[in-house]
């Protein structure tokens, strides 16, 4: 893989289906070499601190995620070399080791809540979607989330969302969706999907065949 990879930056709110539909892009995009990197492998590892010190954190504020080494290894990538993403463990709010390897591909998947609110990662992407869905049904959502695959109880779910993810996505997330290049509205669907998928064959296509062209210049 020779060529600068695709860019594209999937986000919207906690339970939007933002992380439905970057895996619905990643099976559909047939022989293309893609990946997934989530912005929530790179919540800071909070092992230094007690238990009841780590359930205070705002996880739902962009300082709470090493922001930095996600655009570090998405630049390592995009120069051809493997990196070795981290891997998060949310019921003790730590990173676990080993990370996971990921090695370049031709389209890269940057999936989170807040990705468009960080300019660095922002302008890393050549296409931006927001997945904007309506409150009550991502609230649900996370709760239905939160609970099977995070271990949390409904209180403390219920009143995280009150106390940091509504006030966190009202601050940040909803922002952001002004810099969008496109909108999928109620979480996945699959017209915006497979257009948005269509667009990528078609990119690569003109990449591959403009490589194809330079290589086979006396002067390329």
């Amino acid at each position: 893989m020779t060529c600068k990879p695709l860019i594209i930056g999937v986000a919207g709110g906690s339970g939007s289906g933002k992380t439905t539909i970057a895996k619905a892009i990643l099976s559909q995009i047939g022989s293309i070499e893609a990946l997934i990197l989530q912005h929530d492998s790179y919540y800071r590892d909070l092992s230094h601190l007690s238990v009841e010190k780590r359930a205070t954190v705002n996880f739902d504020h962009p300082d709470s995620l090493e922001t930095d080494l996600m655009v570090h290894q998405i630049n390592e990538l995009i120069a051809g070399r493997e990196v070795e993403v981290p891997r998060y463990d949310f019921t003790t709010h730590s990173r676990v080791s080993p990370g996971t390897i990921k090695r370049p591909a031709e389209v890269i998947l940057v999936e989170g809540i807040l990705i468009l609110a960080e300019p660095a990662l922002r302008n890393l992407m050549d296409l931006k979607i927001f997945v904007d869905t309506d409150s009550d049904l991502r609230f649900i959502r996370r709760l239905e989330r939160d609970i099977k695959e995070r271990g949390r109880s409904m209180e403390s779910v219920v009143n995280q969302y009150l106390h940091s993810v509504r006030p966190m996505h009202l601050a940040f997330v909803e922002s952001s969706r002004r810099y969008a290049d496109i909108l999928i509205p109620e979480g996945y669907n699959p017209v915006s999907t497979g257009m948005v998928v269509k667009t990528i064959k078609h990119w690569i296509k003109e990449i591959r065949s403009s490589h194809q062209e330079k290589e086979a210049s006396p002067h390329g």
